[in-house]
């Protein structure tokens, strides 16, 4: 247990992890410093010298001069030895320094400076410029990989493999393999090994992206060294590629088809003494594989790309169980509200009147002991009783002096029955309101998390908004994306104080940026944001054209209808009829109208906005107000139809030749608290007509309509005849508001 202890003591003390560092880098200094790239001195040790902080780079120093000295190679590293001293003192005076800019541009200086004094003094400075300048921005760019690695690695606790990061990464790691192929070990290439391993790691974890990077990686670092082990994993991308595809299945599986397929490239390249050694470093690399896939985990890489694809469905599944949560809220709370107002009128009520009356009679013994059974009898029949008179009094009580005051007391407390009934009838109501508010909201919320199917643009994005800030606009933010038939859609966000009064401007901007010509939704405004919706023409466009008719005596048609797009390539046409006739229907129905093309083109699902737009009308006065919904959904991109219906009359489809009759039994908005919605997707393609109409259209008509849709003609002339003979249809006194819809789908 002593000896326990103090290993963990040991393994924790920061004095120990910086002497581990030390004699790591140590180490790494007498390795690099005898490793040539391409027949020349490898600038590694300079570029980890450059990259790391004083005491290490010191380290990487003494490890370098002290391999030189033994081999007797100072002369032919003098230029690397000088530069690296010259990094050490440079750190000397200006540590702390860890960004990774400084310590780039420091070590280009100093190798360069080195290189350049060294052939000034050996007579050789003009020609061997060139080749100094390269060799120390190679040494620069790496020195600034290693110091951007690990000021990454330090913050995020995590290997970035995106953007820039990545970049340093693939550097470090080619010039690593470059340095272990160089390694003379009998039998075994270090360099391929680890390559090899590291292909197969890629290719399992992140498919055959990430098995053709490390497998090209690989083969680059391997030519570097030398050209014949360069040519020995010229085929190990390939490898990565196929190997790519067995994404995520059993670890075994993936390493016998990775080592398969090696031997397989091997023997179609030709078999020599040099690909044979070459198999072997493979299979020890898979081997290495095998040994530390199972410890692999996620969380010490970024990729970028699987957390940005991770976002929808987290989104998601925290919504669904928000959603949930909601819903589970409502059910418990209509469950106590049953039980509360069940032991409420389950409740035996004390003959509390008896009890005031009774108290002050002298036969009080007499009747309610001797004759109690009696007495109980008549009082509970009393207790029943609606009305009170001398008629209908219980006969069991004839015999008592107080009926008088009996009757006011059971008078009064009859009447405190019926208040507290219908105070009761009003909490239901209430209660039921409210349950059907929360279920609204969890619709809502549910809906939200939905995953889209669509593929996000971040360079249109980007030029979108580089537009628009060039033409002094100030945008939040701007969302580039295809949907599921390729379209192109953006959505831009603005603050209400810089949003724009016209979409027009920003389309033909837009438009002209991407050159594409593109249509937009118009704008759409929330309590703090502007959204305006951009987009691609869809594959179908819709002809729409109504007529409509006053009711006799009325100025204003209380009937109003409406046709939006959502910019999503759904178009919708509403028509809403209002209570009666006249400009108070006209307000009923406008209401109606404009509250759910926002809420549509604010994102809500139809059967969501139905049910707020109900709760709103229920809430809003005292008054009865109500209207009938009638909605087409079309989707542009596939020609779906979708019927909608809240106490709205018939609709008629032709479709392929035939028409069609759409009715539902459903209450109009605003007389219930749980609204009932009709909606059904039918058959609909290019050439098709939909003719809605509200209620002023007596059902006498329909077989006219129907032979006028089968008779063919122009939309127009279809839609006024229905209009003008609907009062030759229409067999009531009193005429109501006529509108008429029609509407047809063509390609666009």
């Amino acid at each position: 247990m002593f000896k326990k202890n103090n290993l963990k003591k040991l393994t924790e003390s920061p004095t120990a992890a910086k002497a581990g560092a030390f004699l790591l880098c140590l180490g790494a200094g007498v390795l690099l410093s005898g490793t040539d790239i391409a027949g020349a001195a490898i600038f590694a040790d300079v570029s980890l010298a450059g990259g790391l902080n004083l005491p290490y780079s010191a380290a990487v120093f003494t490890g370098s001069l002290v391999r030189s000295v033994i081999q007797g190679t100072v002369g032919h590293n003098i230029v690397k030895i000088t530069a690296v001293l010259i990094v050490v003192i440079f750190k000397m005076f200006t540590e702390p320094v860890n960004d990774p800019k400084v310590n780039g541009i420091s070590t280009f200086c100093t190798v360069f400076a080195s290189g350049a004094a060294i052939s000034a003094v050996m007579g050789k400075l003009i020609y061997r410029m060139v080749y100094y300048l390269l060799y120390a921005a190679l040494a620069g760019y790496t020195a600034y990989s290693v110091c951007l690695i690990i000021s990454g690695f330090r913050n995020k606790r995590a290997a970035d493999f995106s953007s820039v990061s990545g970049c340093a990464y693939a550097v470090v790691y080619t010039l690593l393999i470059t340095t272990l192929c160089y390694v003379d070990m009998p039998l075994i290439n270090a360099g391929i090994v680890i390559g090899s391993a590291v292909t197969l790691a890629g290719a399992y974890f992140y498919r055959y992206t990430g098995g053709v990077l490390c497998g090209a990686l690989t083969t680059c670092g391997a030519f570097l060294s030398s050209s014949s082990s360069g040519m020995t994993v010229v085929l190990l991308p390939a490898a990565g590629l196929l190997t790519g595809y067995l994404y995520r299945q059993k670890i075994n599986i993936a390493a016998g088809f990775f080592t398969g397929l090696n031997f397989m490239l091997m023997i179609l390249a030709g078999v020599n003494p040099e690909n044979m050694n070459n198999m072997f470093n493979i299979i020890c690399g898979t081997a290495l594989f095998r040994f530390c896939a199972p410890f692999y985990s996620d969380k010490w890489i970024i990729t970028g790309d699987g957390s940005a694809a991770a976002l929808p469905t987290i989104l998601g599944t925290r919504m669904g169980f928000l959603s949930d949560s909601i819903g589970s809220l409502r059910m418990e709370s209509e469950k106590i509200a049953g039980i509360i107002a069940e032991n409420t009128r389950n409740k035996e009520e004390l003959p509390d009147s008896s009890n005031t009356v009774c108290s002050r009679c002298f036969r009080r013994l007499n009747c309610w002991k001797s004759d109690y059974d009696n007495t109980v009898r008549g009082f509970r029949r009393l207790s029943k009783m609606s009305e009170f008179s001398k008629e209908a009094f219980p006969y069991e009580l004839d015999d008592c002096l107080h009926k008088g005051e009996l009757r006011e007391a059971f008078e009064k407390r009859a009447r405190e029955r019926v208040t507290a009934r219908l105070l009761e009838m009003r909490f239901s109501e209430s209660r039921r309101l409210l349950s059907e508010q929360i279920k609204i909201i969890e619709e809502i919320v549910e809906s939200v998390g939905e995953r889209m199917d669509v593929r996000y643009s971040e360079p249109i994005s980007r030029s979108i908004r580089e537009k628009l800030v060039k033409y002094g606009m100030k945008p939040d933010s701007v969302i580039a994306y295809y949907n599921s038939r390729n379209r192109l859609l953006a959505e831009i966000y603005f603050s209400y104080a810089d949003a724009p009064e016209d979409s027009r401007r920003i389309c033909d901007l837009v438009s002209d940026e991407l050159r594409i010509p593109l249509d937009s939704a118009g704008v759409v405004r929330s309590g703090r944001e502007v959204r305006i919706r951009l987009f691609e023409k869809p594959e179908y466009s819709i002809e729409v054209y109504g007529a409509s008719i006053c009711a006799d005596n009325s100025k204003e048609n209380g009937d109003t209808s409406m046709i939006f797009s959502d910019g999503t390539g759904v178009s919708y046409v509403i028509l809403s009829d209002g209570m009666g006739c006249g400009k108070k229907a006209a307000v009923e129905s406008r209401m109606v109208v404009r509250m759910f093309r926002r809420l549509i083109s604010s994102g809500v699902k139809y059967t969501s906005a139905i049910k707020l737009i109900n709760s709103i009308m229920l809430t809003k006065s005292r008054d009865e107000a109500f209207a009938t919904l009638d909605a087409v959904r079309i989707d542009l991109d596939s020609c779906g139809l979708t019927v909608i219906k809240s106490g709205a009359t018939a609709t008629l489809i032709r479709h392929r030749g035939s028409v069609m009759k759409i009715t539902s039994p459903t209450f109009p908005i605003g007389i219930y608290e749980q609204s009932e919605t009709f909606s059904k997707d039918y058959d609909f393609e290019d050439g098709d007509i939909i003719i809605m109409f509200s209620d002023g259209i007596s059902e006498n008509a329909y077989s006219f309509i129907k032979e006028l849709l089968l008779g063919g003609g122009d939309l127009k002339s279809i839609v006024d005849e229905i209009c003008v003979k609907s009062e030759v249809f229409n067999p009531a006194v009193r005429s109501d508001d006529v509108t008429v819809i029609g509407i047809r789908v063509m390609r666009s």
